[in-house]
């Protein structure tokens, strides 16, 4: 098995086609066409169909995609290493960041990442962690920066704690229920969560013995986009103690200071098990773990 076959099946499966794999890669389609026969010859298995809309992966050329990725990424940061121990300061680093994660930490460990390595590229992923975890697994992203899982994390990832955040319920300013202070006067009202729901709502009604809010219940999954629809609403919402005193809420929101204290969360980095980090990665997270303890050092 060549490297090149390797590279050749990845294009194809990103680009879903020959003629776009040999454009990306610069060959001829009949040479992509060539690679993966050798490939699947020598692997003994069907890695790729075609239909009316393309080519598309089977379930063993899915399965072979993790491997196959995890591959590139490993001699991506061999050679990154290479090139770093040579003096070179480029390379790249992706990750996937949690919304909450990119309000409080993200801007100045990027900050303080291209001060050290000003030519080096940086590809960041904002969204809810299930959608970003797998592409840490497959080595896609380098590592991620998310909510701690609840359930049990894959055995082939590794979780670091940063920092918990505290939770509080914000409401806009001049809210009718502003005065209340236990979670039983709010047990009426329409709430907006991260999405999927936060599990920070479930867990502090069952801990004050109260039915959690039932539906219908408005969920995003954007920081900035609660808060102005917070704004706009009487929706209630729980967001972390840090985030209410950001610039952009603060002004907008308001805490409502119930006597029953919320679960906290605990935030943390997602990497993989078994594969240290590039150089060019490492220091990002580096500077992602400066950040949060500077966060801390704040509150």
């Amino acid at each position: 098995m060549r490297l090149n076959q390797i590279r050749v099946f990845l294009a194809v499966v990103d680009s879903g086609s020959i003629r776009a794999a040999a454009r990306s890669l610069g060959v001829s389609p009949p040479a992509i066409t060539k690679s993966l026969r050798q490939l699947e010859e020598e692997l003994r298995v069907r890695l790729m169909d075609r239909t009316q809309h393309g080519v598309v992966a089977t379930p063993a050329g899915r399965a072979f995609v993790a491997r196959a990725r995890v591959v590139q990424s490993e001699l991506r940061k061999a050679a990154e290493e290479l090139a770093h121990l040579g003096g070179e300061r480029g390379g790249s680093v992706a990750l996937g960041v949690g919304p909450v994660e990119m309000t409080l930490i993200v801007p100045d460990a990027v900050k303080a990442f291209r001060q050290q390595f000003p030519q080096a590229g940086v590809r960041i992923v904002e969204g809810r962690r299930p959608a970003w975890l797998p592409q840490v697994r497959d080595e896609t992203l380098d590592f991620g920066v998310g909510l701690r899982p609840e359930a049990e994390l894959d055995p082939g990832l590794a979780f670091r704690p940063l920092f918990r955040s505290d939770f509080v319920v914000a409401a806009r300013k001049g809210h009718p229920l502003r005065n209340a202070r236990s979670l039983a006067q709010l047990a009426q009202a329409e709430w907006l969560t991260l999405a999927p729901r936060l599990g920070v709502l479930d867990r502090a009604f069952s801990l004050a013995s109260l039915p959690a809010p039932g539906p219908p219940l408005v969920q995003c999954e954007s920081f900035n986009g609660i808060v102005a629809i917070a704004a706009k609403t009487d929706m209630l919402t729980f967001v972390a103690r840090w985030m209410l005193a950001h610039p952009f809420a603060r002004d907008l929101l308001q805490e409502i200071p119930i006597a029953e204290r919320l679960p906290p969360i605990t935030h943390g980095m997602f990497t993989r098990a078994d594969a240290p980090l590039a150089p060019v990665a490492a220091a990002m997270a580096k500077s992602m773990a400066a950040a949060a303890r500077a966060l801390v050092r704040r509150a």
